[in-house]
């Protein structure tokens, strides 16, 4: 099993809008290393979601990869904010794995709870101009931020 975090904005796609859905293609992403990072996920890895931009921001829960990557369909809609006219059926450029919901955490772990815990002063969440959406995640620390999410309960 591999660890990821995936960053959304609370006010566009949040934490709690996984709940009420349960399940959600994770689209929209257009940078290709976040793309990279996607097309790696595979069925039964863990996701943190982790909420940016608007405050409070933080760690807000975990996800799960239900389905692996396939071509994001946005890519091909001309109407979708998302569309790609490069992109073609034959020659998908963007990918999206199925996430579901696993859990909504007690409190927000924020930033500097994150950078300060143990084994994750490595974690690219936490390098400088680090501003992927996708992100690979350690088990340490994973282990880290879940240890740290259960003692708030």
């Amino acid at each position: 099993m591999a660890y990821w975090l995936v960053k959304s904005e609370s006010n566009s796609y949040s934490i709690n809008d996984l709940e009420k859905d349960k399940v959600t293609h994770w689209n929209g992403v257009r940078n290709y290393q976040a793309r990279n990072y996607l097309r790696s996920m595979k069925n039964g890895d863990l996701v943190i979601y982790y909420h940016s931009v608007v405050d409070p921001i933080g760690i807000v829960g975990l996800a799960r990869v239900v389905k692996e990557a396939y071509p994001d369909p946005s890519q091909f809609d001309a109407k979708s904010e998302y569309f790609d006219p490069k992109a073609t059926k034959e020659n998908p450029r963007w990918f999206n794995p199925d996430l579901e919901f696993v859990e909504i955490f007690e409190s927000i772990l924020s930033l500097n709870d994150v950078r300060s815990l143990k084994n994750t002063d490595k974690m690219v969440l936490l390098q400088r101009g680090s501003r992927l959406s996708v992100q690979p995640v350690t088990t340490t620390e994973f282990q880290s931020i879940r240890k740290a999410a259960d003692s708030r309960d």
